[in-house]
């Protein structure tokens, strides 16, 4: 196994994916919590919006069900093949089924940088006729 080549988020860019990056989780909430806990198992829905971020700047992280458990604030966090989604012309980081989120098996070192927040660009889509 090759070892994966880590990305800053200042790099990120719409419609891009296959990211890895170790983050730092600033702040989470929930935003959607659907069907009861310990019920059938895949009935139960949870999304949270997760600030995430690094020594180049922060980004939205889309956590969806058992990634919402990682994602505690004050937490480093590794993020294995992720992709940017966009929301209303925002980019937002999510993991898939495909990619991996875990918590790292150190603190990062670095202090996030939170006066760069790439989910605050507003990105329009343009048509390129050639």
């Amino acid at each position: 196994r090759r070892q994966p080549n880590f990305t800053k988020v200042d790099q990120l860019r719409p419609g891009t994916h296959g990211h890895n990056l170790i983050v730092k989780v600033v702040d989470s909430k929930m935003v959607v919590q659907r069907g009861r806990e310990g019920g059938p198992q895949g009935r139960q829905m949870r999304i949270a919006e997760c600030l995430v971020g690094d020594e180049t700047g922060i980004i939205v992280f889309t956590a969806r069900n058992d990634q919402v458990d990682v994602m505690k604030p004050g937490t480093t966090v590794e993020l294995r093949n992720a992709k940017i989604d966009m929301f209303k012309g925002s980019m937002r980081l999510a993991v898939d089924k495909w990619g991996i989120v875990k918590a790292a098996e150190s603190p990062a070192e670095f202090t996030v940088k939170e006066d760069n927040n790439l989910s605050l660009i507003e990105f329009e889509l343009v048509t390129v006729v050639e």
